[in-house]
């Protein structure tokens, strides 16, 4: 056992432990008070970015709500190595958008494809001029709207005609400052929000942010809760008339797999559905790049996630490779035995939670013990290779759905990504019209 893997699970339950986040927070407002700041708020805008769009219809509320200064920065795409399948990523936001603002009750419809490189030069222009002039809060819902209206030959928002004109350059120079400025402080997507040492994602975030600044006592009168607050899970049980079965999608070196998983298989109980588990290669041994910053962000993001729902996370015994194999590898043998879930949360609990080094014999078995599973069955299912076809139809069937990350949740026709989506699948489950396309675009 290496010097790295002994260490790894105390070093790492001091970083994300939610001590730590506050500690740096009250570190970061000394910071700021020493520099003489005001509560600056830095909002990152991508022009042909789905979520960015939404987050422009929620700026001035945030700005009604709290005692902040907002500055804004409009940016490129992410680059190529934070985003692998990047067709495939462009498909499935603007899918995503419009299920997101459905929920929340704001505004973007799919229009099932990208607005033109043109028109998006064209909005970059008026969105750089409009931040010089500081009229970005005032302009940007319009130009988006104009950018993503289905009808091409909307008329560009008329109230940008008397935008001061700026070169071409100008335009250049700020996209080139504002992404030196998000790789410097440690980012690489749009629609994202930094206030102090900590990043924010669109709309999903924004309830983090909005609990910090009341917390520092930035809200304005009256304010208490947050805008978009999680969606809770589903408490009791609910009568379901022939419940479709929830394909999971996961990977064991997936954090936030790691804490859904226990939240799928609740939701599952609560309805009667049943839960197909289909367990996927994670990206980074299947030769796709994830970026230090990337993988830097999700850990922390999940830590941060996980606080906020009072779950267990932070200890943790990476599992690339090898520990991660000997997990897939016993994956046939729980799901043969019907103890597929019980391993599931024994794994990922033990590699996420616990520190459990899953490479080694004692640790895996611990983690196959608490499942119910004979270690002697599990000795002689890691001498079997077959689960390696299983992950690659799984994979397969995966990208057959217009998706490539995990976790991801099947219903019936409602296909979706990400831990933050569970109320997507409890609406399909229940009856509501959550209906995706993804697999007949793909």
């Amino acid at each position: 056992m290496s010097l790295k893997t002994l260490l790894m699970p105390m070093i790492t339950e001091r970083r994300f432990a939610r001590t730590t986040l506050l500690a740096k927070r009250e570190a970061a407002e000394k910071a700021r008070l020493a520099a003489g700041r005001g509560h600056e708020v830095h909002y990152f805008h991508q022009v042909d970015d789905p979520y960015s769009a939404l987050m422009v219809q929620v700026l001035p509320k945030l700005l009604d709500r709290f005692n902040i200064e907002l500055r804004v920065h409009v940016v490129s795409p992410p680059p190529d190595s934070a985003a692998p399948e990047r067709d495939k990523l462009i498909q499935y936001s603007r899918f995503d958008a419009a299920l997101l603002a459905r929920h929340t009750g704001l505004k973007f419809s799919d229009c099932k494809q990208q607005p033109s490189p043109d028109r998006c030069a064209q909005v970059a222009h008026a969105l750089v001029a409009s931040v010089l002039a500081g009229r970005f809060l005032e302009l940007a819902p319009a130009l988006c709207d104009w950018l993503w209206a289905q009808d091409p030959h909307a008329l560009f928002p008329e109230q940008c005609n008397d935008l001061p004109a700026i070169a071409r350059e100008s335009v250049t120079q700020h996209r080139q400052q504002a992404d030196a400025l998000r790789e410097k402080l440690g980012h690489y997507l749009g629609g994202m929000l930094y206030y102090e040492g900590e990043w924010y994602w669109a709309v999903d975030r924004l309830y983090h942010l909005e609990r910090r600044l009341i917390e520092l006592g930035v809200a304005k009168p009256g304010v208490n809760d947050e805008l978009y607050p999680p969606a809770p899970d589903l408490s009791s049980a609910k009568t379901v008339a022939s419940p479709q079965a929830i394909d999971f999608y996961f990977s064991f070196r997936s954090p936030y797999s790691a804490i859904v998983a226990p939240r799928v298989f609740e939701l599952a109980r609560l309805t009667g559905s049943q839960v197909n588990l289909k367990f996927v290669m994670p990206m980074v041994m299947r030769g796709l790049p994830v970026p230090a910053v990337k993988r830097n962000y999700i850990v922390q993001d999940t830590a941060r996630e996980a606080h906020a729902r009072g779950q267990p996370f932070g200890r943790l015994n990476d599992p690339v490779g090898r520990p991660t194999e000997r997990l897939l590898a016993v994956m046939p043998l729980a799901l043969a035995q019907g103890k597929g879930q019980a391993f599931v949360c024994s794994a990922m609990e033990g590699v996420w939670a616990e520190g459990v080094n899953a490479g080694s014999k004692r640790g895996l078995k611990k983690l196959t013990d608490r499942a119910g599973l004979n270690w002697a069955d599990v000795h002689k299912a890691l001498g079997d290779e077959a689960w390696r076809a299983t992950a690659q139809a799984n994979r397969e069937e995966l990208f057959g759905l217009g998706l490539w990350g995990v976790p991801c949740f099947r219903v019936g026709d409602t296909t979706v990504w990400g831990q933050d989506r569970l109320w997507a699948i409890e609406e399909a489950l229940c009856g509501a019209q959550v209906q995706s396309d993804m697999s007949s675009a793909a």
